[in-house]
């Protein structure tokens, strides 16, 4: 097998561990493998591939897209170093507004797994990190919604001692409160 799947607290969300083969040479992995992936539940065809490059603070999210177009997302960091966060947004699941967060790295080469109905956000800890991941839908800016990063009904702790760099739309995000629950899976 060339990789470990641990179901982490909340139903749906899965940290990949990678089979490295690794020498003086430098290393090999595989970061996705379809019949792999398939027997640990992860059956989803991905449709689209983003990368994305950001600075050390940086902070991105709380992004997610309203139903029907709601993305589950498979994400890693290939160099750099982040802390990635899920907050669950499935209105009947019983860790409903609940966050966790793991750190993604170049160095442990994970992968995490973010089921469809989750808002998804990460910080930059390195001074540069970028992320691969792939959706399972399509980008759409008609479904495109978001939640404040640092909303105290959510209370994410990043673990951060600075302001983060955000963008103008992730400074005006709504509350938790305040998102339409009927876009809600």
């Amino acid at each position: 097998m060339s990789f470990e799947f641990e179901q982490l607290k909340m139903d749906g969300v899965i940290l990949i561990k990678p089979r490295i083969f690794g020498d003086n040479r430098g290393f090999f992995t595989e970061s996705y493998k379809k019949s792999e992936f398939v027997k640990n539940g992860i059956d989803i065809e991905f449709v689209q591939d983003n990368h994305s490059k950001s600075t050390k603070g940086v902070l991105r999210g709380l992004h997610y897209q309203a139903s029907p177009k709601a993305q589950a997302k498979l994400i890693r960091c290939s160099k750099g170093r982040i802390y990635d966060v899920a907050v669950d947004l499935r209105k009947n699941s019983k860790t409903f507004g609940k966050w966790l967060k793991v750190e993604l790295s170049e160095e442990n080469k994970h992968i995490l797994f973010i089921p469809a109905g989750f808002a998804h956000g990460f910080v930059v800890l390195s001074n540069e990190a970028e992320l691969l991941y792939k959706t399972n839908t399509e980008f759409s800016a008609e479904h495109d919604r978001g939640v404040l990063y640092n909303d105290m009904d959510i209370n994410i702790d990043w673990e951060i001692d600075f302001e983060p760099i955000l963008s103008e739309k992730d400074k005006l995000q709504p509350k938790f409160s305040e998102i339409n629950q009927e876009e809600l899976l």
